[in-house]
């Protein structure tokens, strides 16, 4: 096992940790004025687009995407990049081009998109042009389970009409999200896994409708493109527009969710760092009943335990990368299910100290860390709770265990 970074990996990391600090954690606040200068605006603040091109022209763009289409990284090598962004995550993944639901949808299009979908869809989104957004999670039924999907995908001649509602499809909200990748079903009747499809949906065309915004603990997100209800009532599309073929989509879904779960750990191990040097900060400067906070027994046992938890996450995130270039996603599974489930869970846990150190302020919009709490928060809930990622790697151990027991 040998996951040490090589040269290019450092050097665009370096590049990348330079970028953040330098240029995006500073604009911050700018962001923030201008968000509250436009509260009615969906979507990019003239900061944002600023920071792309700046991001284009240093070389920072598209690293997600392995391959002719992207930067020809591995997971190995794009894991402390994506660590570096996440340290501002309303800003810093987005100035890459690499934020999700874009990443996610850019990897399905690049993987399983006809030439013509890529030309018209997979073009654009690589250069910034459009935006996306994923419609699978739906309202009526229980999404962790994604053969619930209710959405009728019904073939009508050349075309396909798409019945449904979704919500929490990110970046719908955002005016620029052109294209949704809707999932739903195209054959009822089918073998579980063999009844779902997607297909691309133009924002445009007749029978969308976008509901509702959706918050995440009061946050909105609006200057990415929120989260939102959508309704797709009798929706035609061409039926070249379906990705893949029909009872494709729920192998499409866990190509896509694969990669974006390790990149949410990757995020989430940056938003643990930016956490704890803001507690180092605020433990050695704050003094109480005499003394720095940091020289309080209790604190400094938060400090310790969370540089331990970064340290092992990392090399557990680390180890995941590896084996998903070199064995592949599916072998790669109990790993991924485990940083999806430690992850979240740890960095929740240190800016909940976070927080607690700095007081009344650490729930306040003074400091970045009351909204990482909340985006950590919803990591335990995207893209499969805990408890369905447990269920399953519990299942793997005990099939491990018994297979073992039968060899000897």
């Amino acid at each position: 096992m040998h996951f040490a970074h090589d040269d290019t990996t450092r050097e665009l990391a370096e590049r990348a940790r330079t970028f953040v600090d330098d240029t995006v954690i500073p604009t911050e606040p700018v962001l923030q004025e201008q968000l509250d200068a436009t509260p009615d605006q969906w979507g990019f603040r003239p900061i944002v687009t600023q920071l792309r091109e700046r991001a284009r022209a240093a070389g920072l763009w598209n690293l997600f995407l392995p391959g002719e289409h992207g930067a020809g990284l591995t997971n190995l090598q794009y894991a402390p990049i994506a660590e570096v962004t996440g340290w501002s995550p309303r800003l810093a993944p987005v100035a890459f081009n690499c934020a999700a639901p874009d990443t996610g949808n850019m990897e399905v299009l690049h993987d399983f998109g006809t030439p013509a979908q890529q030309k018209q869809w997979l073009e654009p989104l690589l250069a910034a042009h459009i935006r996306s957004a994923f419609c699978m999670t739906e309202p009526d039924v229980a999404s962790s389970d994604a053969t619930n999907i209710g959405t009728r995908i019904r073939r009508d001649g050349d075309h396909y009409v798409v019945s449904g509602r979704k919500w929490w499809s990110t970046g719908a909200m955002n005016p620029d999200a052109a294209i949704f990748i809707v999932m739903g079903k195209t054959d009822p009747d089918a073998v579980r896994h063999r009844q779902q499809s997607m297909i691309l949906v133009p924002r445009d065309a007749p029978g969308v409708r976008v509901v509702r915004a959706l918050t995440v603990f009061g946050y909105d997100d609006r200057d990415h493109g929120g989260h939102a209800e959508v309704a797709f009532d009798d929706v035609r599309v061409p039926a070249a527009n379906l990705i893949a073929g029909e009872g494709d989509g729920f192998a499409i879904a866990q190509a896509r969710l694969g990669p974006g779960r390790i990149h949410h750990c990757m995020r989430a191990l940056g938003m643990g760092e930016r956490a704890l040097a803001l507690m180092t900060d605020r433990a050695n400067a704050r003094v109480a009943f005499g003394r720095t906070l940091g020289e309080q027994g209790v604190i400094r046992e938060w400090v310790a335990e969370a540089r331990i938890e970064l340290e092992s996450l990392r090399l557990l995130v680390l180890k995941t990368a590896w084996l998903m270039d070199t064995v592949g996603n599916r072998k790669a599974m109990t790993e991924i299910q485990a940083i999806k489930i430690a992850v979240p869970r740890a960095v929740q846990r240190i800016l909940d100290r976070a927080i607690q150190v700095f007081g009344a302020a650490g729930v306040s919009q003074d400091t970045p860390l009351a909204e990482l709490f909340a985006g950590v928060r919803t990591l335990r809930i995207a893209d499969g709770p805990d408890e369905v990622h447990l269920a399953s790697l519990g299942r793997a151990q005990l099939r491990s265990r018994v297979s073992i027991r039968a060899a000897e």
